[in-house]
């Protein structure tokens, strides 16, 4: 996936920059190495901090690479001192999730699902308090094979992996992000560099000014909630007909019994107050009690 991520990026970018030469380097994760952790946060913490980016930023802050192109929707919402993220370029995937294996409708009573992200788990729940949510790690394929072998009824991953990664007949429903909003940043990439390095001013203006907002909007929520990946927020931003910045966001207890929605709208140019608005709504409503329980249960 992410070699795939670094293709996306990389194609307009030599086009822009015919002179300019870019070599690729892989640098493995926590979460790339450790399969067998049930969860993320878990790998995380014996990462140093993200389950994928420690090791990559310290790279780049050691300037042994120039840029580091990431999935957006793993990357913490505070990066390394000394370093930035650039414009997030467009176009951006789909942000939906999608079950495999079977329609939402069509799971039977106390259908095995598999997913092991906290927010997919807690907004299934909330839908659909009879499954039986199992947690699964690993490579996209590997995930999707779950369903195709008959394992589990059904895998929740991201559309944007299944289309990068050519897998799109496995998708037997895209779920309604106005229902099931997706991780903040979720399709996008970001683009981190040091600061003042000859890279971050070479690729200053490469970005996509509108899906540039809509993550900016989605990370600002999200950090507002001191959420990470371990926490169940789903952020949900885009740009209307109306030419605002619309944005919609739910926190849900773990159990699916307990959740708090929240949207609005506002100018493209300042994402963060919108995002810093939808977030206090939240917490006006409730969202504090429910996160406070997840971190201390």
């Amino acid at each position: 996936m992410a070699r795939r991520q670094v293709t996306e990026w990389l194609a307009p970018i030599v086009e822009r920059f015919p002179d300019t030469t870019f070599k690729r380097q892989i640098i493995l994760e926590g979460g790339d190495k450790d399969r067998v952790t049930p969860t993320l946060a878990e790998v995380a913490k014996t990462a140093g901090g993200s389950a994928f980016s420690s090791n990559q930023e310290a790279s780049l802050v050691k300037g042994e690479v120039d840029v580091i192109v990431h999935s957006l929707k793993d990357l913490p919402t505070s990066v390394h001192d000394g370093t930035l993220l650039l414009m997030t370029p467009g176009p951006r995937e789909d942000v939906r999730d999608v079950l495999c294996g079977s329609t939402l409708a069509d799971l039977p009573m106390g259908a095995s699902v598999g997913t092991g992200a906290p927010r997919r788990v807690a907004q299934l729940l909330a839908l659909r308090s009879d499954l039986r949510v199992m947690p699964i790690r690993g490579n996209v394929p590997g995930r999707l094979a779950r369903a195709t072998k008959g394992e589990l009824d059904a895998v929740v991953l991201a559309a944007a992996g299944l289309n990068r990664l050519g897998l799109v007949p496995g998708i037997h429903e895209a779920l309604d992000p106005a229902v099931f909003p997706p991780s903040p940043g979720q399709g996008a990439l970001g683009i981190q560099v040091r600061v003042g390095s000859s890279a971050a001013k070479l690729l200053a203006m490469t970005g996509d000014t509108c899906v540039d907002s809509c993550v900016r909007a989605e990370r600002t929520l999200l950090a507002e909630l001191h959420g990470g990946c371990s926490v169940p927020v789903g952020a949900w931003g885009r740009v209307g007909n109306d030419g605002l910045l619309h944005l919609s966001a739910a926190v849900t207890s773990l159990s699916g019994a307990e959740q708090v929605t929240a949207s609005g709208q506002g100018p493209l140019e300042d994402p963060e107050k919108l995002g810093a608005c939808v977030a206090a709504d939240l917490l006006t409503q409730g969202a504090a009690s429910i996160l406070a329980a997840i971190r201390n249960p």
